[in-house]
């Protein structure tokens, strides 16, 4: 069901459990210290959000860290605000909290948008919506879950960025990828010198590409284009590339998705735009029944 009117009220911090679907897992010790400090000394000046249990027991929609420094700093109440939602709008709210307040590690946000897809089953295209995200950034941080564990390990503790991650996807051979990710470490390379490595490396020996690459060799680099540009225009972009020319598909579901399509394309073509425009209409006039 949708959420409800809230009510502000002060609650025992032992009167509040975790929320079973929180998708950040890790929490700074020193981090919460410092805000237990805070909080002895200012109070908790951001509600908290939960969930009624039962009838005086809640569980946590969103301000973790809140609750955590609050037992640190052995605070007999904190301020909460009330709510009722459905599982789907506990995960949602929780999300948004880490994503916006905190930042969940790349691999966290992964795991959160697969529980969602797999516990409640919406499509991709429905947790973009949900979350205020493109379909194809959904896509490429679920992708990050293929990694082996001892190169998810580094993405979680931050020695790994998300772009590196994403390079090593190219490789089919986890043991490959752990290796490489050694060497990002160990020599301190940037996501484009990674990716310059791999595309070397695939060069060198076809059978590391990964399945869904092998009819068609492609540089790391030009698949970081191809999800920037799905990215950008929202829809699912293919760039291929043979010995002599390439190829740059859009997908779009509707002719009204592509009249969007078009119009974001269009905005960057300056006097070209009208003419660009002025055909997408004429497609749309030639669809109507």
């Amino acid at each position: 069901m949708p959420a409800t009117a809230a009510t502000l009220i002060e609650v025992a911090p032992d009167h509040i459990v975790p929320n079973p679907r929180q998708p950040r897992e890790v929490f700074d010790p020193e981090e919460l210290e410092g805000l237990a400090v805070s909080l002895r000394d200012l109070g908790v000046l951001q509600p908290l959000v939960v969930r009624p249990v039962d009838h005086d027991h809640y569980e946590l929609i969103a301000g973790e860290r809140r609750w955590r420094a609050a037992q640190l700093a052995e605070l007999p109440s904190v301020p909460v605000v009330v709510r009722h939602t459905d599982d789907i709008n506990l995960l949602k709210e929780a999300l948004v909290e880490n994503i916006h307040r905190v930042q969940l590690n790349p691999l966290e946000e992964a795991a959160a948008y697969e529980q969602l897809l797999q516990e409640f089953g919406v499509t991709q295209e429905e947790l973009a919506a949900r979350l205020g995200r493109s379909r194809p950034s959904i896509s490429n941080s679920l992708r990050l879950l293929a990694l082996p564990p001892a190169v998810q390990r580094r993405v979680a503790a931050g020695v790994l960025t998300a772009g590196h991650a994403k390079a090593l996807l190219a490789i089919d051979d986890a043991d490959q990828q752990a290796a490489i990710a050694d060497r990002i470490v160990n020599e301190g390379l940037s996501v484009r010198a990674t990716e310059e490595m791999i595309r070397l490396r695939l060069l060198d020996d076809p059978k590391q590409r990964t399945p869904q690459r092998k009819r068609s060799p492609t540089a790391p680099g030009l698949v970081e284009l191809q999800d920037d540009l799905s990215e950008a225009l929202e829809a699912r972009v293919r760039i291929t590339m043979g010995a002599r020319k390439g190829k740059l598909a859009v997908e779009f579901a509707s002719v009204d998705d592509l009249e969007r399509i078009v119009g974001v394309i269009a905005a960057g073509l300056g006097r070209h735009a009208d003419d660009v425009a002025s055909r997408a209409q004429a497609v749309r006039e030639d669809d109507a029944p």
